[in-house]
């Protein structure tokens, strides 16, 4: 059985990562929000990983792919993950094209980041199911250049604001059990004595 070459490998794997990112954000409507946060923070670096070992195109493609994910179905994922995440949804960043003409930082959402992501691999994987190798390349340029131009800008601050919320939520939780009063082993047992001992006498 012959073995892939590694930049058949490597796009192997990318197309794998690609789909599992599409599948869980495709189900983030059905995902608990802490769940769903702890799970982003794993998938965007790997696909963040997965992608730059692919050759890098950094001209335009001379064919665009075919596009085929809807308005409706982005706005839909884009919806589901801004109700998933409330106000946390929102966040300031510096690194934005349009930052040179703002005096302070943009405000940017998880959720548009999130599905501008998917609505790439999805048009990609697409076009890779059409099991034509010079659809499949045209469409991989594609993929790689908008992940040079936009998407790969857009997955590094997504990863920024959510692990930002991850640990932040950590530090709370960490900061909330410090006012809890301390269990002491000693005074429970002390107590549990004491309302042994007046419930013997009770009885006498």
């Amino acid at each position: 059985m012959p073995t892939a070459t590694s930049s058949e490998k490597d796009r192997l794997e990318f197309i794998t990562v690609a789909a599992e990112y599409c599948i869980f954000i495709e189900n983030s409507v059905s995902t608990d929000k802490q769940i769903f946060i702890k799970q982003a923070v794993k998938y965007l670096p790997t696909l963040y990983l997965k992608t730059i070992l692919l050759p890098s195109v950094v001209d335009f493609p001379e064919e665009e792919s075919e596009r085929t994910v809807t308005e409706a179905e982005y706005e839909n994922v884009r919806v589901s993950i801004e109700t998933l995440l409330g106000t946390d949804d929102m966040y300031l960043t510096t690194f934005h094209p349009e930052i040179q003409y703002s005096e302070a930082p943009i405000a940017a959402s998880i959720s548009e980041d999130l599905a501008d992501i998917l609505q790439e691999l999805k048009d990609f994987l697409f076009n890779c199911q059409l099991g034509d190798e010079d659809l499949l390349s045209n469409a991989l340029d594609n993929c790689l250049y908008g992940f040079h131009q936009h998407w790969g800008r857009k997955l590094l601050n997504a990863l920024t604001a959510l692990h930002q919320l991850q640990y932040n939520d950590d530090k709370e939780k960490e900061e909330q059990d410090e006012f809890l009063p301390p269990i002491n082993a000693t005074s429970q047992k002390e107590s549990f004595l004491h309302h042994q001992l007046r419930d013997d006498s009770d009885d006498l």
